[in-house]
């Protein structure tokens, strides 16, 4: 397994934000069971999601917390050419109430309107650990991958302030990334997350991740990279996805 291949692996999981989980079924026994979610890369870079006790999958993980995650490259045309890829984890339920406050905050970021369901609802945060990964970039470029999440060093308090400066301070920069990146102009794009190889972008209802021309490791780093793309006349590769 190349390094590359996990980067790439790892680059496919923060480009899309939803998969399908897939479960041991409790009333099927024997059989898989699939379902679409929604996710998030909590400060670890496991897949975050938030689910309802009442539903199926749910049940499932209470029996058996062996699970997969599978992703794909959004509105390709020939999804068996394009990039996928499958995590094996190992799902937990978040009970720290100190966890449960971090996740919330971070997962409402990139989903606003599942703060009111998740109040009104039965609903908890749940964590893939990934034990396995199984990448495919295209015909013949297929790895096993045993580490394919990179933990984010500005989740907290430093993310936090990172977002804020920009979105209060810098809409005309992240207006142009936007342009730069070819991606939907309206309705205005919030930047939502930042890590150490990139940031997220939500657009309405989608959200979009954009790597930085190289790795940022410092808070400082992170600045120097925005304002070379704020002032940049073309997108550094093909981010957008």
């Amino acid at each position: 397994m190349s390094l590359s291949a996990a980067k790439h692996a790892r680059e496919l999981l923060l480009k899309e934000y939803r998969g399908v989980l897939s479960t041991h079924s409790k009333s099927m026994p024997g059989f898989p069971f699939g379902s679409v979610v929604p996710y998030c890369l909590d400060a670890q870079g496991y897949p975050l999601i938030l689910i309802s006790r009442i539903a199926q999958h749910t049940h499932n993980l209470q029996r058996d917390p062996k699970c997969s995650i599978l992703v794909g490259e959004r509105a390709a045309e020939d999804v068996q050419a394009a990039g996928r890829l499958t995590v094996l984890a190992e799902a937990r339920r978040l009970e720290d109430a100190q966890t449960i406050e971090a996740a919330a905050e971070r997962y409402y970021r990139y989903f606003p309107e599942s703060a009111d369901y998740h109040r009104a609802h039965d609903f908890d945060f749940w964590r893939l650990e990934p034990v396995r990964s199984r990448y495919i970039g295209g015909f013949g470029a297929i790895h096993w991958v045993d580490h394919v999440t990179l933990a984010n060093e500005f989740a907290g308090e430093a993310e936090l302030s990172m977002l804020e400066h920009m979105n209060a301070d810098h809409r005309k920069a992240i207006a142009h990334y936007v342009e730069l990146a070819g991606l939907p102009a309206h309705p205005p794009a919030q930047m939502v997350g930042i890590d150490s190889e990139g940031f997220h972008l939500s657009i309405a209802k989608s959200i979009y991740w954009l790597a930085f021309p190289t790795i940022c490791n410092t808070p400082g780093a992170v600045r120097q990279a925005l304002v070379a793309l704020a002032h940049a006349d073309e997108w550094p590769g093909n981010n957008a996805a």
